[in-house]
């Protein structure tokens, strides 16, 4: 074979390899979009159907709907083929920890670490993955507090905060470092999460809307609030570096989900 023809045929190699990355780009901004789509639109008009027309009554069927819809972008992530039992495990082994850690700190209201927990699920496996660990850890772990009208809420916060943090790691604004994870984690939690549940503890509690009733509830909410924002701070200094290390070396032994 002459050194044209080989040339030739690297040149075309090449030019394939780059169609293949701008198809796998073209792929990944429609995964995300149509993530993007359930998780910010179609999640919350669920959670206002069981507001407003199921009264509040039918939480577990909203619960096990907001999971199935997050389990659908997971599934994109596996256009061509099967998850592996281990991809799964891994996820199950991250839920159980969030689970577990919310648990074990039962008796200290909002001292949780369910936040950081998935906030590191999240910039390690991705932001779908971020956000299904953080709504089953919600609806799990309910199961231990107790289930009500406000679980499908929980669910949303701790999902949305672990799909948000897979976005902006993914756009390279949300570092493995401990600083940029704790100053994410901190204002995520005391904004998106205090934000949306207390706003969700007004439409729970009452059937008309009032500026004044939600002002009174975020006033009352600040300290749990605050005291949520510093436990997820702590959780993410003493455990972002061991537990993205261990995540890491099992990524790169059984080639998980990137």
């Amino acid at each position: 074979m002459s050194k044209l023809s080989i040339n030739n045929e690297s040149k075309l190699n090449e030019s394939d390899q780059q169609k293949l990355r701008l198809n796998d780009q073209s792929k990944l901004s429609r995964r995300t979009l149509i993530s993007a789509a359930l998780i910010l639109i179609i999640i919350p008009a669920t959670i206002m159907l069981g507001v407003y027309v199921l009264d509040d009554r039918k939480y577990y069927f909203i619960s096990l709907l907001i999971i199935l819809y997050t389990m659908l972008p997971f599934a994109l992530r596996f256009e061509k083929r099967k998850p592996q039992a281990r991809e799964l495990i891994v996820i199950a082994v991250l839920v159980a920890i969030a689970v577990a850690g919310r648990s074990a700190f039962f008796m200290v209201p909002q001292f949780k670490p369910v936040v950081a927990i998935v906030i590191i699920a999240a910039v390690c496996l991705g932001a779908e993955v971020g956000f299904l660990v953080g709504a089953t850890a919600g609806f799990v772990s309910n199961f231990f507090f107790g289930q009500g009208p406000w679980t499908p809420w929980q669910m949303f916060c701790f999902g949305i905060i672990g799909f948000i943090a897979g976005l902006l790691f993914q756009k390279g604004m949300l570092q493995k470092n401990r600083l940029s994870l704790c100053i994410y984690g901190g204002l995520a939690t005391f904004i998106i999460y205090g934000g949306i549940i207390n706003f969700g503890s007004l439409l729970m509690g009452t059937s008309q809307f009032s500026w004044s009733a939600l002002a009174t509830l975020y006033i009352s909410g600040f300290w749990f609030d605050l005291v949520h924002a510093a436990a997820t701070v702590i959780f993410l200094l003493l455990l972002s570096r061991p537990m993205i290390e261990k995540l890491e070396r099992i990524k790169v032994k059984y080639g998980l989900v990137e």
